[in-house]
């Protein structure tokens, strides 16, 4: 892997913009930015928050080290007494943000960083690049693991990822979104993502045919086989064989975990073969697992032509979310402090999706009785909700719409990270995390998750900050 320093993870521009902030004589100004998307990946109807830990990572170990410096001087592009600074640079500000594996929306800020202007807006880079990555796969991944209805989802993409970082956290988003285990050995062994695998085509090839290579593995592994079916021919050839040495071996041992894996072919067709030649000879217990290019589309359909998978192996499609492999957060300024009062401050433009919200803000979750949540209403920081009484909140694009709850509870979705540098939120582990998904996830109405026209997320503004966004849209 390249070494390099995490610090140095910029786009050019945040230098360049520091430097002049420093020359400027603002290198202090207290700032406020916010990092949210405005769109749900796969045209779906939630997201999941992923890559915290990631960030209380580099948070933590932020810093120039003294090449870094001398790289930077040798572009004669910034001052000296910049460089100084940077050489001692630490993060000295707030970050706030949901928890990690938290069901988040488009428009409302995960991650808010109140910090010096040099601080918050050289950080940029790393933390949109980590949150719309990790993001990214662990929304992917609880789409596929939806459509498996329940049954075991394994993540084996880390020959199609791109890159190391990209399959080794790829592996541990994915286990936040619900898949439950990975074929990549460093994920299981940084972040204890159960890691598991069994053969390859190579395997049965290197036999003089393929009687003899799974009378070999079974051998070895009598525990825990799973024959590759289809090198050959799959109902002629590979799965009689299977059939044939898990009688000869592996049940004199009284072995129970045994299985097949279908990699090509009509995945429907050969399972429902399979399935029956299997329940003929008296193996009930033999699973099917299936592989090939599968994600929650075709794991849907498979599972709705009634195939018989007992476990799914998804890969290129999860890994790389291929079907919409860009996640597109953004970071934003939405206030600035001036004598000692927060500024709020908007970007405005011609497509309506790209104008922001101002100020420094709360988000809160509404949920009705039956403890499903309803929608999230985003406030500004000082904010509070009376819930003695009828709460009613509008569409912020079409305001006629609106929704009144009479009984209802609510969650404020972001907690404090980081208190004037110093981090004071402890983290989760990553089971910790995967079931707090699980529990966010079961929340959510089904019409929220459905994969076509998604029920739409209720995200509406209070009517002070609504107020003062529209104040400051017709101001500008």
């Amino acid at each position: 892997m390249i070494k390099y320093s995490q610090s140095m993870l910029v786009d050019f521009y945040e230098l360049t913009m520091a430097n002049g902030f420093f020359l400027e004589g603002k290198k202090d100004k207290i700032v406020y930015f916010d990092l949210y998307f405005r769109k749900t990946p796969d045209n779906g109807g939630y997201a999941i928050f992923a890559g915290l830990e990631t960030l209380v990572d580099f948070i933590d170990n932020f810093h120039f080290a003294e090449d870094d410096i001398i790289y930077l001087r040798k572009h004669k592009f910034f001052n000296e007494e910049f460089l100084k600074y940077l050489s001692e640079f630490k993060f000295t500000g707030d970050i706030y943000a949901f928890k990690e594996g938290s069901v988040m929306f488009p428009n409302e800020p995960v991650v808010t960083v109140k910090a010096k202007i040099i601080e918050a807006q050289i950080i940029e880079t790393f933390f949109l690049q980590t949150i719309n990555h990790q993001s990214l796969i662990a929304t992917k991944a609880s789409r596929i693991k939806y459509a498996a209805q329940g049954k075991k989802v394994l993540e084996m993409g880390a020959r199609r990822a791109h890159g190391e970082s990209s399959s080794i956290l790829g592996a541990r988003a994915a286990y936040i979104g619900g898949i439950d285990g990975t074929s990549n050995v460093v994920a299981d062994k940084l972040f204890n993502v159960p890691a598991g695998g069994t053969m390859a085509h190579s395997w049965v090839q290197l036999f003089d045919n393929e009687y003899e290579a799974f009378k070999a593995y079974a051998k070895t592994y009598p525990n825990h086989s799973t024959f590759l079916v289809d090198t050959y021919d799959t109902l002629d050839s590979g799965v009689p064989n299977a059939i044939k040495v898990i009688k000869e071996i592996l049940l004199p041992l009284n072995a129970k975990n045994y299985s097949i894996r279908i990699d090509s072919g009509d995945l429907t067709y050969l399972a429902k073969q399979a399935r029956k030649m299997f329940d003929e000879a008296g193996l009930h217990e033999c699973k099917i697992i299936v592989s090939n290019a599968l994600d929650e589309r075709l794991i849907q359909t498979l599972l709705s032509q009634g195939a018989p998978i007992d476990i799914f192996g998804v890969g290129e499609r999860l890994i790389t979310s291929k079907s919409d492999p860009v996640f597109g957060s953004v970071y934003k300024l939405v206030a600035i402090e001036k004598n000692n009062k927060i500024i709020p401050k908007i970007k405005i433009s011609d497509n309506v999706e790209k104008i922001t919200t101002p100020h420094f803000k709360k988000v809160y979750r509404v949920y009705s009785e039956s403890d499903k949540a309803e929608a999230d209403l985003i406030t500004l920081h000082d904010e509070t909700i009376d819930l003695t009484k009828p709460l009613t909140i509008f569409n912020p694009y079409n305001t006629w719409k609106s929704k009144t709850f009479e009984k209802f509870t609510i969650k404020e979705m972001q907690n404090l990270i980081y208190k004037n540098g110093e981090r004071v939120y402890s983290l989760p582990t990553l089971q910790e995390i995967r079931e707090f998904t699980s529990k966010e996830l079961a929340s959510l109405w089904e019409e929220v998750r459905r994969f076509d026209y998604p029920h739409e997320y209720y995200v509406d503004l209070s009517n002070k900050l609504w107020d003062i966004k529209q104040k400051l849209i017709k101001s500008n």
